[in-house]
């Protein structure tokens, strides 16, 4: 059970609010009180939200996972994110300034081209900004576009993923899950 945290004002405020039942309570009593149940209401789901199970990232970092969840979207027809974000972590450990350029045209030519097979869904202004970076191309020209396909698979597959059969079997086989 969570626990609320207020401050002595909102103590005194509650005891008073709760312990003089006689009194007839105002409006300004009666909006205080769905105040704070408003407030426990907000804790209760937050500490609900984090024991759903593992986060995208631990998936991520786990190769049995991973490879499971490629697979996954695959079948979902979403493989590209994943590739795509992947390909993004292998740029950025890129060191030499004339491979950077190189990796940084293919990725543009399999992910993000308006012909690419494996294109990716992003915004027109995120792809004109990695367009432009093209020219003298950074370990960063990636970045805004890798979170947004990663906030797209951590909020829409992931979820999907850690309901599935794929993902129930790999944790049932597995002495440690994730």
């Amino acid at each position: 059970m969570p626990k609320m945290r207020f401050s002595k004002i909102r103590i005194y405020e509650f005891k008073d609010l709760i312990g003089n039942k006689k009194q007839p309570k105002t409006k300004k009593q009666k909006n205080n009180i769905r105040c704070v149940l408003i407030q426990k209401n907000t804790e209760d789901s937050h500490y609900q939200l984090q024991d759903r199970g593992p986060k995208l990232a631990d998936l991520l970092e786990n190769r049995d996972y991973l490879d499971a969840f490629r697979s996954f979207l695959q079948s979902e027809f979403s493989a590209e994110n994943i590739e795509f974000w992947l390909a993004c972590r292998e740029y950025k450990r890129t060191t030499s300034s004339g491979k950077l350029c190189n990796k940084a045209a293919d990725i543009y030519k399999e992910f993000l081209h308006p012909m690419a097979q494996k294109e990716v869904n992003i915004d027109h202004h995120t792809h004109e900004k990695i367009k432009r970076s093209l020219v003298k191309p950074d370990l960063t020209c990636f970045d805004e576009a890798e979170m947004h396909i990663y906030r797209l698979m951590e909020e829409d597959s992931c979820p999907r993923f850690l309901k599935s059969e794929a993902y129930q079997n790999l944790r049932n086989a597995a002495r440690n899950p994730v």
